[in-house]
């Protein structure tokens, strides 16, 4: 199963024969092995000690595989928990720090976003999460968004946005964590394709959008403003959304198969995207109204 996010997409939990495969086979109940993990473990070709597996030799038919000693222990939603609030912690100081000194230099808010999108990529080509690159990304990525906030603040129009934005995204969070858990929403092969489907749509609309503003001038295609404009940013949000029930079920998985701990990190930075996306979408949706 693979996630709109481009962080879990490019590599997420998974990797080719040098290192962990893809979970392009989730666990079925009821399979021919012992343990739902036979067969579809990643982590238990590398010498993971923790990782799932048969523990006796008739679930494979062959001889128990023995593992090396122990080196690491696996992720655990305590691990993705404690990483995802510190990658976040970082987001909100920096923001605070952008509202406060940038928000009257938008050229420089402008430049730590165009940094934080570069650290972003090279994490997601990244073989190994570095919690040193994803806590630096995370800086100036709430840089940014302290900055455009405050900024969008001081309009009087727009006095309160930011806020309502921040718990809009809260409230887009929890709702999508409850739909996953109590599976009202089922990550299935189908609804990652047509997910994917409409992300590449949404974001190739987008692009000829800025093409459209930059060449012709105005709002372009007229998604940032009027009717358009919010009917886009309604589209945004709820992509967004489904984006993170993704993102979950990457979590889920990656502790199942026992994934290394360091691998949290990554589900952190993950998060962070999306969660960063969702922000933006909703504050230009509220800008629009409130206009």
């Amino acid at each position: 199963m693979r996630s709109s996010n481009p962080v879990f997409s490019r590599r997420g939990f998974s990797r080719d024969n040098n290192g962990y495969a893809g979970f392009n086979a989730p666990p079925q109940a009821g399979g021919p092995a012992a343990n739902p993990y036979a067969g579809t473990n990643p982590y238990a070709q590398g010498g993971n000690p923790y990782a799932q597996g048969p523990t006796d030799a008739s679930a494979q038919g062959t001889q128990a595989p023995q593992y090396a000693p122990q080196t690491t222990r696996p992720m655990t939603m305590d691990d993705v928990v404690l990483r995802t609030g510190m990658t976040l912690g970082t987001v909100i100081a920096g923001a605070a720090v952008g509202w406060i000194f940038l928000t009257q230099s938008l050229g420089f808010a402008i430049g730590a976003g165009l940094i934080a999108m570069v650290l972003a990529f090279v994490q997601s080509f990244k073989r190994k999460p570095s919690p040193a690159l994803i806590l630096t990304y995370a800086a100036f990525e709430g840089l940014f968004l302290g900055a455009l906030s405050g900024a969008i603040n001081d309009l009087p129009k727009l006095s309160g946005a930011p806020m309502q934005a921040v718990m809009g995204t809260m409230a887009v969070f929890v709702a999508m964590l409850v739909a996953y858990k109590t599976r009202i929403i089922r990550v299935t092969a189908r609804f990652t394709r047509y997910l994917m489907i409409a992300l590449l749509g949404f974001v190739l609309l987008s692009l000829v959008n800025v093409l459209f503003m930059a060449f012709g001038g105005g709002d372009g295609l007229g998604f940032r403003s009027g009717g358009m404009g919010i009917l886009f940013g309604v589209v945004g949000v709820v992509l967004g959304a489904l984006c993170l029930a993704l993102d979950f079920k990457q979590v889920e998985d990656g502790i199942a198969y026992g994934a290394p701990r360091e691998e949290s990190w990554l589900a952190a930075f993950g998060l962070t995207v999306t969660l960063a996306w969702i922000y933006m979408e909703l504050l230009r949706l509220i800008s629009i109204l409130r206009d």
